[in-house]
């Protein structure tokens, strides 16, 4: 299934100050830049910065033709989607778990990545009209939000790949541990059919190696990570919109000094265990001019099906962004 949604003017609005966030349920312990993150927690990889040529204001997300040798190509006409039969339309447009949605399409030749050595994943965004979308809305201060999660969800990183003059995005991505991952493209169209939609595509890879599948750490409303400690409140129920909470406190006292990231306090995403099924989770506390964030942010939760999430969180304090992971349980 993809994953897409219509901006409501409640989100345009958001998306014009900046404050439009992604959220996952699963908070992933780790350091990292400002335009990666990974986790300090055991099994999980750490985030690469963006690629360093080309950037530009509006942060690319990597796209990749595909072709039948499955090798890296940027010429149309190539292999499309991890999935086949990717259907389109709403039945279809849930979780991010299909290479296309409404004629919308991820194409990549890159169906394995090396392990234990940072690699380079590139891929398009192709239209309903078959060709190359190069026009893309800013969300969050980003034209492209990428991100690649393991199986298991004890890996994760998000950056913020750059885009080329023909529609090719390349993301750099740190070492990833062998196993398969899926690799998530967030996008808003600026231009065409899909303008004022917001879509997140995704297809899988294999990193080759002795792969070893992790158990997802139990259910808890805190965490800790880099000597910061993550506090989740609220109690989301499948399918149902919900506010959620989080408060950062370090040693024992209330954090105050968040830095802005991604133009708000902190951006959060959540994944499913089993399927790996994607959520935004959009935040809602302001950023209060030069004043520091903190110490608790609100959150706007809709995650669609019960069981255990994974919840990213990713914020910032002295340069330094950190990485929270939680596992969240969520009623049916």
């Amino acid at each position: 299934m993809s994953f897409t949604t219509t901006r409501s003017p409640l989100r345009l609005a958001a998306a014009a100050a900046g404050t439009t966030a992604v959220l996952a349920l699963t908070l992933a312990a780790c350091g990292g830049s400002e335009d990666s993150a990974g986790s300090s927690m055991p099994g999980m990889d750490h985030g690469s910065h963006a690629s360093h040529s080309s950037r530009s204001s509006r942060s690319p997300s990597s796209s990749h033709a595909t072709g039948e040798s499955g090798g890296e190509s940027g010429m149309p006409g190539m292999d499309h989607g991890s999935m086949p039969g990717a259907a389109h339309g709403d039945a279809a447009v849930r979780d991010g778990l299909a290479d296309a949605a409404d004629g919308y399409r991820l194409t990549s030749g890159t169906r394995k990545l090396p392990a234990s050595e940072a690699g380079r994943y590139a891929f398009r965004i192709t239209g309903p009209d078959g060709k190359p979308v190069t026009a893309f809305a800013p969300d969050q201060a980003k034209r492209m939000h990428f991100y690649a999660i393991r199986s298991d969800l004890t890996g994760f990183q998000h950056v913020h790949p750059v885009m080329a003059a023909d529609g090719t995005w390349t993301a750099d991505l740190a070492a990833l541990t062998p196993g398969s991952w899926r690799m998530f493209a967030s996008f808003a169209p600026d231009s065409g059919a899909g303008k004022g939609r917001d879509y997140v595509l995704s297809r899988t890879v294999t990193v080759p190696g002795d792969a070893h599948k992790a158990p997802l750490p139990t259910p808890a409303t805190r965490t800790e990570v880099d000597g910061y400690t993550v506090t989740v409140k609220g109690e989301p129920m499948a399918g149902m919109a919900h506010p959620l909470t989080v408060s950062i406190t370090r040693q024992g006292k209330p954090v105050t000094d968040l830095q802005p990231y991604l133009d708000t306090y902190a951006h959060l995403t959540a994944f499913h265990e089993g399927d790996q099924a994607f959520a935004h989770l959009h935040p809602e506390t302001a950023v209060r001019g030069t004043r520091g964030g903190g110490p608790d942010l609100s959150f706007h939760a809709e995650l669609p099906e019960p069981g255990k999430w994974r919840l990213f969180l990713q914020f910032r304090t002295d340069g330094k962004l950190h990485t929270a992971a939680v596992t969240l349980r969520v009623n049916g």
